[in-house]
């Protein structure tokens, strides 16, 4: 994507630092910090998938599980699990070293199952918007701002899924929108 022709703000999702943008889609502040993010994202990925692997091998008769088990199951923390189970939320019987079972009806009571918790996570909250014309910018309107061409402006509104309409000789798309997509505002 080309360079524009303004300045943005922005703070680096990894190390926190704050850095010019060069591009619209810019989040991190130098190569390390894409790589360490990538990094990040592949390992949890890979986590996903071992946890993934280990609750499709629990049969589904199976009245306690361990508690590597019910992370997987359930995708909730080791640690947390731990705090639930010494606070006293959830019953659980040690049996030995290692060997803390947890009852599979406690679990199911208090989480989602990890195929379900993740569907949860990963749909996206439908944004409401006011598409009035007072509370509405006319593609001219953004232009003059932003200092930008309309060319520029009809690439980030598809490329950004930004709703327009369209109203006699006027294009209108939000405020709100377009003023997170180019104001020089830090997160």
């Amino acid at each position: 994507m080309p360079t524009i022709g303004f300045e943005i703000k922005r703070k680096c999702k990894v190390c926190g630092k704050t850095f010019i943008a060069k591009t619209l889609d810019s989040h991190y502040c130098s190569p390390k910090c894409s790589k360490v993010a990538w990094k990040r994202k592949k390992d949890a990925k890979d986590r996903n998938a071992r946890l993934e692997t280990i609750a499709r091998q629990i049969p589904d008769i199976r009245e306690y599980l361990s508690v590597k088990e019910a992370v997987a199951m359930f995708g909730v923390e080791r640690n947390t699990l731990y705090r639930l189970i010494k606070s006293g939320r959830i019953p659980a019987v040690n049996i030995g070293t290692r060997l803390i079972r947890i009852k599979r009806s406690d679990m199911e009571k208090l989480f989602l199952t990890r195929p379900k918790s993740l569907a949860e996570k990963e749909k996206p909250i439908p944004k409401l918007y006011s598409m009035e014309p007072e509370d509405c910018y006319t593609i001219a309107q953004v232009c003059e701002k932003y200092h930008i061409n309309d060319s520029s402006v009809w690439a980030h509104v598809r490329k950004y899924s930004i709703p327009s309409r369209q109203i006699g000789n006027y294009v209108y798309v939000p405020k709100q929108e377009i003023d997170n997509l180019y104001k020089s505002e830090i997160e």
